[in-house]
């Protein structure tokens, strides 16, 4: 340990875009006119940016027709699809609030987020898998007040809300960046989500910035298998390529592991991004060796705690020898550390990066906020042109994570190496003491990460009573792997992990409970572990 504090800052140049997100795709339009914006896999639809622009405005116009105007919220729930892409950038050059709702989502939480948000005026796929989109807006149209039209994008309602633009001569001049723009819902694990709520700068800035830092030009095609409900495909892809002239490849309305390799292969993507288990799904696909990755330059992997056997693959296996690590937050738009792509395989595989450009980070003691020393864990904070304008019409909970000098306090507990470099070790509520000892178990789900069988492992603390806390971990087994018990566990971790590392318990599990924004519920492991192995 040194005396060194555990703060930083990031790059200061080159300098924040200070333009909206419309202003900014009218530039990239006027340099790139005739490349290739959007692409459907699909479908097989194309736009270059001057038919791209031309959509995004006829809808734009459609929806001024409508009577949506500046701050109107206007929420979109469908699958990835050309007509999310579009509307997102119709609605920004509106001035309209963009909602996002989680495509799995059903009748309760729709009309949850309706509500708390007020929408106005809904985009919606009619049906896409289980979910029957136009009968769930049918069942909930009662509770939803505020929701006065619908518009279902695979249908002549389209077509219609185009047509109803073509008598709307002017777009809005008057937006500013700081205007809100987006408002997106964080699932807590407890309680209703909150909606954080995004402008112009914060979003168009960090989308900037994060494919900066992967050296995108206008001659880069990303794969987009992510989300676009979520930061990770609507920000940092989206945004990301458009604010460099790159090309947006749609490969599926949802994540399917060979039509995401199947993209790169065909649409020659030199990037694609993707959550760890969407990595592992592709690198344990029964194909995987056939497909032709050798376009493949660059990726993030983020959304969750990397492992880092799965980076290593993504270097050697996928050609993706400058794939980067962000890590972030939907508060903070998301991205607040990133690695860079002249990282050593080290940093690259075994921390989270350093603070991204033009923002701040610092690592707290939970317990009295002040800052600790480098290589101590705490809380990780963040500050910046990131920082969310506040939880949609809910100060309280802004206040509990936004402090008065505009830190951001994620609930995420931290070390900073002494490079300036950093780890995640675990959530606060994560962590586990076991008799007196802190326990993080990102560092054992770590370790079991190098057994050869084991696909994926969460480890979480359960209630014993002698050391108050013992670890149980949750394993899933790769396809064909002889599943483990705690003994082998054990005799896998002897003399590699202090003792009180080892987990003492062990369940084989073909998934792990999840929040509908994919994050791991812990808290539910928790409560089935204590029933089933009766503690």
């Amino acid at each position: 340990m040194t005396g060194v504090l555990s703060e930083a800052r990031g790059e200061s140049t080159p300098p924040l875009l200070d333009e909206t997100i419309g202003a900014n795709l009218e530039r990239t339009v006027a340099t790139w006119p005739d490349r290739e914006a959007l692409v459907e896999v699909a479908s097989g639809r194309r736009w270059t940016y001057r038919e791209f622009d031309t959509a995004v405005d006829d809808v734009a116009r459609g929806l001024i027709a409508y009577g949506v105007g500046k701050g109107d919220r206007v929420g979109i729930w469908a699958p990835n699809c050309a007509e999310w892409t579009i509307s997102q950038f119709a609605a920004a050059k509106v001035g309209a609030i963009l909602v996002n709702i989680n495509p799995a989502y059903r009748t309760h939480e729709f009309a949850y987020v309706a509500n708390q948000s007020g929408i106005r005026l809904l985009l919606a796929a009619s049906r896409f898998k289980t979910s029957d989109y136009r009968d769930m807006v049918d069942q909930t149209r009662d509770e939803c007040p505020a929701l006065e039209r619908v518009v279902y994008v695979d249908t002549s309602d389209w077509a219609d809300l185009i047509s109803a633009g073509r008598d709307v001569a002017e777009l809005p001049t008057t937006l500013k960046p700081d205007d809100a723009i987006n408002i997106q819902y964080t699932s807590g694990t407890t309680g209703f989500p909150k909606g954080a709520t995004l402008s112009h700068r914060n979003i168009l800035n960090n989308g900037h910035f994060v494919t900066e830092l992967i050296r995108f030009t206008e001659n880069d095609r990303l794969c987009i298998p992510v989300p676009f409900y979520h930061c990770f495909g609507m920000v940092m892809a989206n945004l990301g390529c458009v604010t460099h002239g790159a090309t947006m490849v749609i490969p599926a309305p949802a994540f399917d592991p060979a039509a995401t390799l199947r993209a790169v292969q065909t649409e020659r993507c030199t990037a694609v991004y993707g959550v760890p288990t969407m990595f592992i799904a592709m690198q344990n696909h029964e194909d995987f060796a056939s497909f032709d990755l050798s376009s493949l330059r660059t990726g993030i992997m983020a959304g969750a705690l990397c492992p880092v056997e799965v980076m290593k693959r993504c270097v050697n296996d996928m050609n993706m020898a400058e794939v980067s690590i962000a890590y972030g937050m939907t508060e903070t738009s998301p991205v607040s550390c990133q690695t860079r792509t002249d990282d050593d395989l080290e940093r690259r595989t075994e921390t989270i990066g350093r603070a991204a450009p033009h923002v701040e980070i610092k690592i707290v003691d939970p317990a009295t906020g002040e800052t600790v020393p480098r290589g101590e864990p705490g809380e990780f904070c963040t500050r910046g042109y990131s920082v969310m304008i506040g939880y949609w019409n809910d100060d309280e909970r802004t206040a509990e994570a936004v402090d008065a000098d505009g830190w951001m306090h994620t609930g995420d507990l931290a070390v900073m190496r002494e490079d300036g470099y950093c780890n995640i070790v675990g959530r606060i509520k994560d962590m586990v003491i076991r008799g007196g000892e802190n326990i993080y178990p990102r560092e054992i789900e770590e370790f079991l990460y190098t057994h050869p069988g084991i696909e994926d492992v969460q480890v979480i603390g359960v209630p014993d009573g002698k050391y108050g806390e013992e670890l149980c971990a949750w394993i899933k087994m790769k396809a064909g792997a002889p599943p483990l018990d705690a003994a082998a566990v054990r005799a896998f971790t002897e003399g590699r992990l202090a003792h009180y590392k080892i987990p003492r318990y062990v369940m084989i599990v073909d998934a792990f409970p999840m929040t509908v924004t994919g994050k791991i519920r812990k808290v539910e492991m928790r409560e089935v572990s204590a029933r089933e192995l009766g503690l």
